[in-house]
């Protein structure tokens, strides 16, 4: 069944890339976090992208681990992140994910060379046609220095082209213009732990969250609340997190988080370089917001 906008909602676990103590990729710690966020109450699984350690694979490598993925989710989605800069290393990543089972793809912006509002639509309208699986749009400014325009997402949503999009953006007049504009055309989901609840109270569907991989239970009932309109009581339950975001945020994701899973129990190995093991000072961080989430039970 192909995937549309009404399925999106709830919470998708953007995964770490587990790997052994050589760096290769370690498939069944891969499979056994995938099994235990579906358990915890995930509606789906976001492999790959940053979160994921994406330009750090290869090729063959990112197949293989969507391929894991989608074995150990069942009849759940596995929508992988795709980060390549260009069209044609971006459709090669979308078909190959696609052989592998993806129920679609998170597609980021085009960056370095980076085009018009329209040269954007027309991308992602091509894109669409040629890689055979639903899109959704990964708008992540502050790592592309590309911003989509709230009208150039929702003419991308009435062409056909996304059926969805990851906003980890702290821009919240845009992020409102687009609900207003395109929330009933696609689903929006949150990329930000801090604006998670206020995103879905404004009428996100669900989100993409890293810190996840730890504490799935917690961002489901911060879910539930503000998609009842109960903002306050969401914000303050997610209070209990903030610590912990801070400590897991330090420092270029994911080695602060990897780490922190450690701590909890759920070791998945380190980074990749560029990417390094955190520093001293981020690690006695990342034991305090433990320690603190530990107090208050958070799950």
């Amino acid at each position: 069944m192909t995937l549309t906008k009404n399925d999106i909602t709830g919470l998708y676990t953007a995964i770490v890339t587990p790997f052994n103590s050589d760096k290769s990729v370690d498939h069944k710690a891969l499979a056994d976090l995938v099994t235990r966020q579906l358990a915890a109450g995930a509606t789906g699984i976001v492999p790959i992208g940053g979160t994921g350690e994406y330009p750090a694979l290869s090729r063959q490598e990112r197949k293989d681990i969507v391929k894991t993925c989608v074995d150990a989710a069942g009849t759940a989605p596995v929508i992988p992140g795709v980060l390549s800069t260009g069209f044609q290393d971006a459709l090669e990543a979308g078909r190959d994910f696609a052989q592998a089972g993806a129920a679609g793809v998170i597609t980021v912006t085009p960056y370095c060379a980076a085009g018009t509002q329209d040269g954007m639509r027309e991308y992602f309208a091509n894109y669409r046609n040629e890689v055979g699986v639903p899109v959704l749009l990964y708008e992540i400014p502050r790592r592309t220095t590309v911003s989509t325009k709230a009208e150039t997402i929702q003419a991308m949503a009435e062409d056909g082209s996304i059926i969805g999009m990851k906003c980890s953006n702290y821009d919240m007049p845009e992020f409102i213009k687009t609900m207003k504009l395109a929330g009933d055309k696609m689903a929006i989901l949150s990329g930000e732990e801090p604006l998670f609840a206020t995103h879905v109270t404004l009428g996100a569907k669900g989100g993409v969250l890293a810190s996840a991989n730890v504490y799935p239970k917690i961002w489901i009932e911060i879910f539930n609340l503000a998609r009842n309109g109960k903002l306050h009581e969401a914000l303050n339950l997610q209070k209990q997190l903030d610590n912990a975001i801070d400590a897991i945020f330090r420092e270029t994701n994911p080695g602060p988080l990897k780490k922190y899973m450690e701590m909890a129990g759920h070791p998945v190995g380190g980074v990749r370089l560029p990417l390094e093991d955190p520093s001293e000072v981020t690690i006695n961080a990342l034991k305090s917001a433990f320690d603190v989430a530990s107090l208050a039970n958070v799950a």
